[in-house]
């Protein structure tokens, strides 16, 4: 893929996941700032979908990213400087959206005089949630980082592999795919049989789903069907929509079974400890061979591939800078109604402006500058 905005280049389908994705995190956001105290049937409902937005950004990267090594693997682009190559085009783009928006929300601490988070220096590294629950401060990046050291660990598993058996395949990519899901799968059974003793301020999302350890086979199961897309095409269209059906139904399976069974993670229930992340990631996999076949020329399309591509500004800045800025702001809770509808309009419409400003001024630019021939001639040489 040349460029992100290549229209051409786009599968209309994974635009559509994007957007999904991202809307569904914006929505669950919205609950959070105008009924931050609601124990709402619904507004549970809504914040539950904000979640499953991120795991469909995890196995959306992952299903991107795993289809680019094939093609090297294919290509046998296997040495280190091949993976280099590989990271300093991932880097260009998204370290530099990262580190801004890092720095903003420094320089908001200062604005509202708020308490600097200990070790701060770990959100230069990407360390801030790797082993243990992150500080609230920046919280969305706990995605990100699962995301970089997931792109980190496949290459180079990949690399020494080749070292070892003196070539790459397939198989290999598959073996070291299935390796991190097993290592991650294994890291939450750990977890579970770890914990014996509820702490006051216990929160599971925070202490096993936030954390880069235990999720990194939510990016590999991307890698899977990356896998299963390139070399079982023919199979991959051919039962699209046999395996959406059965993703759907996976997919509220099991949450027709924790709501007859009244699980609650807080509660230490091991069926959310080791399997219920692995089971949703599993059930999105199985909607992929319908998205990534899904074209479309509608009228739909423009504004679907609009937010796609600033989804991942608008994920970083609609929480700690829009959302956390009006809390400090304004007392929500004291407003009426009608104030209440006037601030989530403020709250879409800071978020899509300042996204739209920092894709087109900061973002594109520099995925620019990456794809430009210069850039190329230096990656190839």
């Amino acid at each position: 893929m040349k460029s992100i905005t290549t229209n051409k280049q786009r599968i209309f389908g994974l635009d559509v996941v994007r957007a999904l994705a991202i809307l569904l995190i914006l929505c669950s956001h919205s609950t959070i700032l105008i009924f931050p105290e609601s124990q709402s049937t619904l507004i549970k409902t809504i914040q539950f979908f904000g979640t499953i937005g991120v795991d469909l950004f995890f196995v959306l990267s992952g299903f991107l990213i795993g289809g680019i090594l094939i093609k090297q693997i294919e290509a046998k682009q296997t040495k280190f400087k091949n993976f280099t190559q590989f990271w300093m085009r991932r880097w260009l783009r998204t370290l530099p959206n990262y580190y801004l928006v890092l720095l903003i929300n420094i320089g908001l601490l200062f604005v509202f005089n708020t308490e600097v988070p200990k070790q701060l220096y770990k959100y230069f590294f990407f360390l801030q949630n790797f082993s243990n629950r992150q500080a609230d401060f920046f919280t969305e990046s706990w995605s990100l980082t699962i995301e970089e050291f997931a792109y980190l660990i496949g290459p180079i598993l990949v690399f020494l592999l080749s070292l070892i058996f003196k070539k790459s395949s397939k198989w290999l990519f598959l073996v070291v795919t299935l390796l991190v899901i097993c290592v991650s799968i294994f890291h939450r059974f750990i977890f579970d049989v770890g914990i014996t003793n509820s702490p006051n301020d216990f929160s599971w999302s925070k202490s096993l789903r936030k954390v880069v350890v235990y999720r990194l086979d939510s990016i590999y199961y991307g890698f899977l069907a990356a896998f299963l897309a390139f070399y079982y095409a023919l199979a991959w269209r051919r039962y699209k929509w046999i395996s959406c059906g059965l993703g759907a139904i996976l997919f509220m399976g099991i949450h027709v079974y924790i709501y007859i069974n009244s699980l609650n993670p807080d509660h230490f229930s091991t069926f959310f400890n080791v399997y219920y992340l692995s089971i949703v990631s599993i059930s999105i996999v199985l909607t992929f061979p319908m998205f990534s076949n899904w074209t479309s020329t509608t009228i739909l399309k423009k504004p679907i591939t609009a937010i796609s591509l600033w989804s991942y500004s608008i994920y970083l800045i609609n929480y700690s800078i829009v959302l956390l800025s009006i809390q400090q702001c304004v007392a929500i809770s004291d407003l009426s109604d009608l104030i209440k509808l006037g601030v989530l309009v403020f709250y879409w419409s800071a978020t899509l402006v300042l996204s739209y400003l920092l894709f087109s001024f900061f973002e594109y630019p520099i995925i620019k500058f990456r794809d430009s021939a210069q850039v190329k001639r230096w990656f190839a040489s």
